[in-house]
Order: structure tokens, then C-alpha cells, then sequence
């Protein structure tokens, strides 16, 4: 009998594949990838350290879902809303430049600790983007800026079918699709949902706020917040 593959192996495997990617984007767009970038090396010692570590089994989990990576977060450390310092705490390897911690990550850090800490929430979970590579453009200073797949129609519409095909490849790492977590409750949402429709991946979508925007906006209600992310994410079947 054929041995399953544990869910370390398919998440690697996937980044593997986004390696091998390259786009023709337009104007001042283009993709990062840190997979196939200067610390390719170092990511590939991460992933596979955090992978190995928190999911090195077959069982199901719930997916979480951001818009894409931050250039200086995840577009650099190759692991989803984790940022160097708490990576360098996890794996004792550090990336070089990039030694920080950011007011989101503590947000989701916190959510994490009081779900039940890192074991017990990647036993749960796995967070990922509905485009997993970074954007950037180059803004009118000329300084590189982060860009989200659906601020411009023309690069929505470049990545749509590189979209639907990541998320058909993670849903197949054994992930319940009876609930799909969107961080971001606005336009990723909305992108998020149309999708859906089309493809039925996810039986739900619960949308949950960006970090990001609760530190910039509504830090005094941090703790609300908190509390309806961890509401939000025991709110659930967990018949896998």
C-alpha cells in the first residue's frame, strides 16, 4: 500500500513549483519570489525546518487566506505571515536585513498563543494567500511599494488562472473545505467570494479584518478583535 504524502511534503512540493515560475508582467509589476531569489538557500532551510516541524502528518486542516505577500514579510521568509525575528526564535537562522518584528505579525502571534499556541494552531490551520508570490511596483518616488493582485484589473486578470490553479493545488494538501478564513474583509473578500462561486472550492467563507488595519485604525480595539478572530476560528465543524 502507497504511503500518503504528509501535509509537509505537499506544502513543499508547492513551493517547489512557485520556484520554477516566472511572469511577464507590464510596466513597473513584478512578482517576488523567495523561492528563487538571494536567500533561496536560507528559505529552503526554513521551510523545510517549520514544515517538517508543525506538519509532518496527513491530517486536514482549515485554510486561512490573505491577498499576497508583503515584499519585507512572507515575500522574504517564505512562510505565510511569519516574519524573521519569531522565524529566527523557531529555526536559529536568521535573514540577513530583514531581522524585524511588525505590529501584524504580533496581532496574529497573539491570536495564535491564545488559540492554543503554534502546535496546537498549524495542527488546526494552514495560512496561505490567494496569490502566494509577493507584487511590487514602483510608485511615482520611485521607492518599491507592495501591490495587491486586485488594485489594478489589467494584473487581476494576468494572474486570475495562476490564482485558481494555486488554490486547486493547496486545497489538495488535505484541506476541509467546509470553511475558508479570509484575512482581509474587503476587496479579498469580494475577490475571494466571486471566485468561490465559479469553482466551489469552499462550502463558507468567513472574512476576518487585515491586521494591518486594525494596528493602523482601531489599535484600542486590538483585544475585540483578537477575540473575534478566536471566536471566528473555534466556530466550526470539525468533522474532517
Amino acid at each position: 500500500m502507497m504511503k500518503r504524502k504528509t501535509f509537509s511534503n505537499n506544502v513543499l512540493e508547492f513551493n517547489k513549483w512557485l520556484a520554477h515560475l516566472s511572469f511577464d508582467l507590464f510596466d513597473n509589476y513584478r512578482i517576488t519570489n523567495p523561492f528563487n531569489g538571494k536567500n533561496k538557500e536560507k528559505i529552503k532551510e526554513i521551510i523545510n525546518m517549520f514544515y517538517h516541524k508543525y506538519y509532518n502528518d496527513t491530517d486536514k486542516r482549515y485554510l486561512i487566506l490573505g491577498s499576497s505577500p508583503a515584499r519585507k514579510g512572507t515575500a522574504t521568509t517564505g512562510i505565510p505571515f511569519e516574519d524573521a525575528n519569531h522565524l529566527y526564535k523557531e529555526t536559529g537562522i536568521m535573514i540577513d536585513n530583514f531581522y524585524i518584528n511588525k505590529s501584524s505579525s504580533n496581532f496574529l502571534y497573539d491570536v495564535i498563543e491564545q488559540y492554543g499556541g503554534c502546535k496546537q494552531f498549524y495542527k488546526d490551520f494552514f495560512m496561505s494567500f490567494i496569490c502566494p508570490l509577493g507584487i511590487t511596483n514602483i510608485n511615482s518616488k520611485g521607492n518599491e511599494v507592495n501591490i495587491n493582485y486586485y488594485e489594478n484589473k489589467k494584473l487581476e486578470n494576468m494572474l486570475y488562472k495562476f490564482i485558481v490553479e494555486s488554490l486547486k493545488k493547496q486545497i489538495s494538501f488535505g484541506i476541509n473545505t467546509s470553511i475558508c478564513y479570509c484575512i482581509g474583509s474587503g476587496e479579498n473578500f469580494k475577490f475571494l467570494t466571486k471566485i468561490n462561486e465559479q469553482y466551489k472550492f469552499f462550502d463558507k467563507i468567513v472574512a476576518l479584518e487585515h491586521p494591518r488595519f486594525i494596528m493602523q485604525y482601531n489599535s484600542k480595539n486590538r483585544d475585540e478583535y483578537i477575540n473575534k478572530y478566536l471566536n471566528a476560528l473555534h466556530d466550526r465543524n470539525d468533522s474532517n
